[in-house]
């Protein structure tokens, strides 16, 4: 890609994670000319970019960027960012690859796995490509994980535990993301980057059950070519370990391989820049990175609960004894 100034879109500006996306292009040198959200509230693109073209509907928005693809290439949409719900990724992507511009989407990309094969063959047709945000792939413990791991000569296997609790309040589930259909679930809206990376690290999927599963917590057994994973997804603050309730946090996020703790606590301020960067450079994450992890929770989400027993039951949901 040339190195020259992109003009960046996005969609969903008004969401949790827009403001990292915002800091993104922001850091990497771009423009952001236009932004599209439902809800108004969107002051906080003053402190990023000034003279952003704002629409509250889309119907606005489609029109402008089509009127912007005829003008001169200094002015024409490179980019569209999409930070809409997990539901919406599909027609966004859609979107942004027929108005001539490549699309950069939070994850999940997708929520059906075969929805990722129609949008390969647009990629083809529009000659644009579709990015995702893997994150975790550019934070430097996981890169000395795997950079481990791909040095290691034998072919043992490896015993991790994947645990994490992020409290919610009632106002998740009266949102969009409460509701599968449109967030794909808690594996879907909140295991999926941790699902990645460890694929990423350990290699395809050899085999998946889950143990338990409803509207607040998820957890089973997964194992990849060089890994068993016990994994438990909460969003209940009664699940919390007592002593992060008692620091006064909401998150408890461990994973441990072989018995001993990977700490990677710190170090998330800048990964969205490291993501955008990668894009930009031409080497980003594209539709067939992303394809492992859909088709993981797709699965995960169509699963008929097992019952929590046996060795490989994650120890949190053993001792929580949860039954399906």
């Amino acid at each position: 890609m040339e190195k020259r100034k992109k003009n960046f879109a996005i969609i969903g500006v008004a969401g949790y994670i827009a403001p990292r996306h915002l800091q993104a292009i922001k850091e990497t040198g771009h423009s952001l000319v236009c932004a599209l959200d439902p809800s108004d509230s969107v002051g906080i693109l003053d402190r990023y970019f000034e003279d952003v073209d704002f629409f509250t509907e889309f119907e606005r928005f489609d029109r402008h960027i089509e009127k912007r693809r005829r003008f001169p290439e200094d002015k024409r949409i490179h980019f569209v960012s999409i930070c809409s719900p997990n539901y919406l990724h599909d027609a966004h992507i859609r979107f942004a690859l027929r108005v001539g511009a490549h699309a950069i989407c939070e994850k999940p990309l997708v929520l059906n796995p075969w929805n990722l094969d129609a949008l390969a063959e647009i990629e083809r047709e529009s000659e644009m490509r579709v990015y995702n945000i893997l994150q975790l792939r550019e934070h430097q413990s996981i890169l000395d994980l795997k950079e481990k791991i791909d040095a290691e000569k034998s072919h043992k296997k490896y015993d991790i535990d994947l645990t994490y609790i992020t409290s919610r309040g009632k106002w998740y589930f009266y949102s969009w993301k409460g509701m599968v259909q449109k967030s794909g679930g808690v594996a879907t809206n909140i295991g999926i980057h941790f699902f990645d990376m460890l694929i990423w690290i350990f290699g395809p999927v050899t085999h998946s059950e889950v143990h338990y599963s409803d509207s607040t917590k998820v957890g089973g057994f997964l194992e990849l070519e060089r890994a068993n994973i016990r994994w438990f997804l909460s969003l209940d603050k009664n699940d919390l370990p007592h002593d992060v309730v008692s620091s006064g946090k909401t998150t408890f996020r461990s994973i441990k391989i072989d018995g001993k703790e990977i700490e990677f606590s710190d170090g998330f301020t800048d990964l969205h820049t490291k993501v955008y960067q990668r894009i930009l450079d031409g080497q980003g994450f594209g539709l067939q990175d992303a394809f492992p992890s859909i088709k993981l929770v797709y699965d995960i989400r169509h699963s008929k609960p097992t019952g929590v027993k046996g060795y490989y039951a994650h120890p949190y949901m053993k001792k929580l004894k949860l039954n399906p």
